[in-house]
């Protein structure tokens, strides 16, 4: 057999990012490396791609203006099939949850094309929640031939769905490898407000919220407990990174816009924002790739959903459940923030989603399994 061709496809940030260390270890161990950006998020990828110096060798460009699932799901189906018949790899890789995951799944499995799904394994088994993501993962796996579970709890997920064991294999998630990568304690930040924040002495309270199912009121709860912690703590400082979507800029402007001590700032690049994870007290956030990566830092997270995928974060004690209730989020953060006993608990608990090595034990699988 020749040199391996092996095809990624990705259409987020988060899936740029945690692809990232896997297209630098193909491209060390010197595989034919083909990279495939669909662009499902045009603004927010690209940021990625220049940080890690990544250069699409397509690019379908396929984001439309208030595109729908049977926009991103028609165009990722047609945009991919002519260069999988055209470039032929020995395998496609794809990363999550999102949609371009599995359409891509599913055009490679049309054409007879092995598929290895990275970040395998993780399942609320709620199709709604969150969704589309849950059915994306649990569909993709009905497609996938290799199985790149980050932890043994998704492994255990993947057995019980009746995946072959011999298909399933262990790696660590790849968003440590670029976690990482990318963080340095000498940051500082240089544009106001986050230069003008005194991350030492302040209590810095980081919040990201986005998913579908937290539009309208639970949103609205969710900005309230912002504002009673930023009321009630003088030593605090929330820094809420507000998502470009227009429901969740109305609900925090309209009720946080002005309250002291409290900075709507837009979504930074990735590497500004790993900083300031770095930098945070606490994190509250329905994001899942934060679930992963804030326990690497050291940092406490109350996760703004009803249910998780990532259950191993609430196991090791890095994270907990605090829904959308205003009261609930503001009465766990609160007991963060005021008893030390409590916050190092969390804080010093163990990281359960790797070493930083994921990447790298994923392409020494793929040759050996891709060159038996």
């Amino acid at each position: 057999m020749g040199k391996l061709k092996i095809a990624t496809v990705f259409g987020t940030r988060p899936e740029a990012i945690k692809l990232a260390p896997v297209l630098q270890a193909l491209y060390r161990r010197g595989l034919d490396s083909i990279v495939i950006a669909t662009a499902q998020h045009r603004e927010m990828l690209d940021q990625v791609l220049e940080l890690f110096s990544i250069k699409p060798d397509y690019d379908l460009d396929i984001m439309l203006q208030e595109q729908d699932l049977f926009d991103i799901s028609l165009n990722v189906l047609q945009g991919l099939q002519h260069i999988l018949e055209k470039e032929k790899p020995d395998a496609l890789l794809v990363q999550g949850d999102t949609t371009t995951t599995f359409i891509a799944a599913l055009a490679a499995f049309y054409l007879k094309i092995k598929i290895g799904h990275i970040e395998a394994g993780l399942r609320t088994f709620d199709k709604n929640h969150p969704f589309p993501e849950e059915m994306n993962r649990q569909l993709t796996s009905r497609l996938t031939d290799l199985h790149f579970a980050p932890t043994e709890v998704a492994q255990k997920n993947l057995v019980r769905e009746g995946i072959p064991t011999g298909s399933i294999f262990i790696t660590g998630n790849t968003v440590i490898d670029a976690l990482l990568a990318t963080v340095r304690d000498d940051y500082s930040f240089t544009e106001p407000p986050l230069s003008e924040i005194d991350f030492i002495n302040k209590k810095v309270v980081l919040v990201t919220t986005h998913r579908r199912e937290s539009w309208g009121e639970p949103l609205q709860n969710i900005c309230l407990a912002v504002k009673k912690l930023a009321e009630d703590y003088p030593d605090v400082e929330v820094v809420f990174s507000v998502h470009l979507n227009p429901q969740v800029q109305q609900a925090a402007k309209s009720i946080l816009d002005g309250i002291k001590r409290v900075h709507l700032i837009n979504p930074l690049d990735y590497e500004p924002f790993v900083q300031l994870m770095n930098k945070s007290y606490l994190i509250l956030t329905d994001s899942g790739g934060i679930q992963e990566e804030a326990p690497s830092l050291g940092k406490p997270v109350l996760i703004l959903r009803e249910i998780t995928e990532r259950p191993e974060a609430i196991t090791a004690g890095t994270a907990k459940i605090v829904g959308r209730d205003t009261d609930r989020i503001a009465t766990k953060a609160s007991l963060l923030l005021s008893n030390p006993n409590e916050y190092r608990k969390m804080a010093k608990a163990k990281n359960p989603y790797g070493d930083g090595k994921a990447a790298e034990r994923i392409v020494d699988i793929l040759l050996e399994q891709l060159r038996n």
